[in-house]
């Protein structure tokens, strides 16, 4: 089973994912504004700060998954490390841009105000992160090109062969 119950009712539009292109709700437009507005009351909000509140009791159907979890979590909490507080919050963001939890962008902003962070600092961090994230894309590219050098061995169609690879096969 993959969890989709074709005897399920009909899919219901989504004001959202189904809205005209041009007048789809942007990622800078006030709330209230565009068809979106309506969904941000509702129950089918997916990203909701209430959410963080459920997490002892989807913690208590995994006791033990759940324990390990907290454990781990005060990794980032411990105030005696050698890696300061403040900058275990900065990675913390920094993970949480990357990963792109809003959740953990919510309690970790918190807790690095709380630890003296600044605007500026945060700002700098969402920086860093985008350039060290694009950073990853060229190491993958690099891994890509010589991947494709490889697989041209022995085939004919490595480089300087002949072989266009963006000509359709």
């Amino acid at each position: 089973m993959t969890g989709h119950d074709t005897d399920s009712e009909p899919v219901q539009p989504d004001p959202v994912l189904d809205a005209d292109p041009a007048s789809a709700v942007r990622w800078w437009q006030a709330p209230g504004d565009g068809p979106a507005a309506s969904r941000m009351s509702g129950a089918t909000v997916y990203a909701h700060p209430d959410d963080l509140q459920r997490a002892r009791s989807v913690g208590a159907n995994a006791p033990a998954e759940f324990a390990a979890w907290l454990a781990f979590q005060q990794a980032v909490d411990r105030e005696d490390g050698a890696v300061p507080r403040r900058y275990r919050e900065l990675i913390s963001v920094a993970v949480a841009l990357v990963t792109q939890c809003s959740y953990c962008l919510d309690v970790h902003t918190a807790a690095a105000r709380r630890h003296g962070v600044t605007a500026e600092e945060i700002a700098e961090t969402a920086f860093v992160t985008a350039s060290v994230r694009a950073g990853g894309t060229l190491a993958h590219a690099l891994l890509a090109d010589r991947l494709y050098e490889q697989h041209g061995h022995g085939g004919g169609h490595g480089r300087g062969q002949g072989h266009d690879h963006r000509q359709a096969v």
